[in-house]
């Protein structure tokens, strides 16, 4: 059976996070990606301190969004991240959706690579940890 790789959270737009337009800052998904992102990964008894004891650090080296329908202040939105790969790197792919209609307004992904933190050189195959944490095959 696969492991279930994804994970929902709720996010509600706070004053702060919205632009002179009236509607949530483009810069503040990146925030809200990261809050889905840290879920999943704990979720997997795999949070950064845990990547730390491990021994790697898994920076993020692309990151792509595509912004489909403006967030609003008060907003309840349901940020789903879900891990698509993990044999060389790790691939998180998001979905931005208005928590009580289901519309989409943000499509977007990460791609993390493992860095050794004993001497920062970066692994072209994610480390057994990472599939072990999963609950995955390489």
């Amino acid at each position: 059976m696969k492991p279930d790789l994804s994970h929902e959270i709720e996010v509600v737009p706070a004053f702060y996070d919205i632009d002179p337009m009236e509607i949530v800052w483009h810069g503040h998904y990146v925030k809200y990606l990261e809050r889905a992102r840290t879920a999943l990964l704990a979720r997997h008894d795999y949070d950064y301190p845990k990547m730390r004891e491990s021994g790697y650090g898994w920076p993020i080296v692309d990151m792509r969004l595509k912004y489909v329908k403006p967030a609003r202040f008060g907003q309840r939105l349901t940020v789903r991240a879900e891990i698509v790969e993990w044999e060389n790197r790790l691939r998180i792919e998001y979905l931005t959706t208005d928590t009580e209609t289901g519309a989409r307004l943000n499509k977007a992904y990460t791609i993390q690579v493992a860095v050794d933190l004993s001497n920062g050189e970066m692994q072209y195959l994610c480390p057994p940890i990472l599939w072990q944490r999963l609950g995955v095959q390489a």
